[in-house]
Protein backbone atom coordinates (compact mmCIF):
# COMPACT_ATOMS: atom_id res chain seq x y z
CA UNK A 1 0.00 0.00 0.00
CA UNK A 2 3.15 1.83 -0.14
CA UNK A 3 6.02 3.23 -2.18
CA UNK A 4 9.45 4.57 -1.81
CA UNK A 5 9.63 6.28 -4.77
CA UNK A 6 10.96 10.30 -5.23
CA UNK A 7 11.08 11.84 -8.08
CA UNK A 8 13.21 15.20 -8.55
CA UNK A 9 14.69 17.63 -10.39
CA UNK A 10 17.97 19.91 -9.63
CA UNK A 11 17.05 23.48 -10.74
CA UNK A 12 20.01 23.78 -13.99
CA UNK A 13 20.67 20.67 -14.06
CA UNK A 14 18.97 18.01 -16.55
CA UNK A 15 17.87 14.85 -15.00
CA UNK A 16 19.81 12.90 -17.46
CA UNK A 17 23.04 14.58 -16.47
CA UNK A 18 22.19 14.52 -12.82
CA UNK A 19 21.61 10.35 -13.61
CA UNK A 20 25.37 10.19 -14.76
CA UNK A 21 26.95 12.46 -11.94
CA UNK A 22 25.13 9.99 -9.58
CA UNK A 23 26.30 6.73 -11.15
CA UNK A 24 29.81 7.88 -10.90
CA UNK A 25 29.44 8.16 -7.34
CA UNK A 26 28.08 4.84 -7.15
CA UNK A 27 23.93 5.98 -6.52
CA UNK A 28 21.43 4.19 -9.03
CA UNK A 29 18.47 6.29 -9.98
CA UNK A 30 16.53 6.23 -13.12
CA UNK A 31 15.36 9.30 -15.36
CA UNK A 32 13.56 9.93 -17.76
CA UNK A 33 9.42 10.20 -18.31
CA UNK A 34 8.83 7.58 -15.72
CA UNK A 35 5.21 6.51 -18.00
CA UNK A 36 4.27 10.68 -17.18
CA UNK A 37 5.43 11.72 -20.64
CA UNK A 38 1.82 14.11 -20.67
CA UNK A 39 2.16 15.63 -17.49
CA UNK A 40 5.02 16.72 -17.89
CA UNK A 41 4.88 17.93 -21.03
CA UNK A 42 2.17 20.12 -19.78
CA UNK A 43 4.26 21.45 -16.97
CA UNK A 44 7.20 22.13 -18.65
CA UNK A 45 9.78 19.33 -17.57
CA UNK A 46 11.81 17.70 -20.11
CA UNK A 47 12.36 14.66 -17.51
CA UNK A 48 12.51 13.94 -13.80
CA UNK A 49 15.57 11.74 -11.75
CA UNK A 50 13.83 9.38 -9.87
CA UNK A 51 15.18 7.24 -6.39
CA UNK A 52 13.06 4.02 -5.50
CA UNK A 53 13.47 3.50 -1.70
CA UNK A 54 12.61 0.29 -0.26
CA UNK A 55 13.11 -1.55 3.04
CA UNK A 56 16.81 -2.96 2.63
CA UNK A 57 18.02 0.83 2.02
CA UNK A 58 19.75 2.33 4.85
CA UNK A 59 20.13 5.92 5.90
CA UNK A 60 23.60 5.50 4.84
CA UNK A 61 21.82 4.89 1.19
CA UNK A 62 20.44 8.39 1.73
CA UNK A 63 22.94 10.09 2.85
CA UNK A 64 25.24 8.69 -0.48
CA UNK A 65 22.37 9.89 -2.62
CA UNK A 66 22.42 13.25 -0.64
CA UNK A 67 26.08 13.52 -1.14
CA UNK A 68 25.81 12.61 -4.86
CA UNK A 69 23.23 15.45 -5.75
CA UNK A 70 25.60 18.23 -4.00
CA UNK A 71 28.33 17.05 -5.92
CA UNK A 72 26.26 17.14 -8.91
CA UNK A 73 25.12 20.66 -8.47
CA UNK A 74 28.93 21.38 -7.68
CA UNK A 75 30.25 19.96 -11.23
CA UNK A 76 27.07 21.96 -13.06
CA UNK A 77 27.16 25.06 -10.71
Amino acid sequence: EKAGVLSFVVEGIHPHDLGTILDQEGVAVRTGHHCAQPVMQRFGIPATARASLALYNTREDVDALIVAIHKAIEVFG
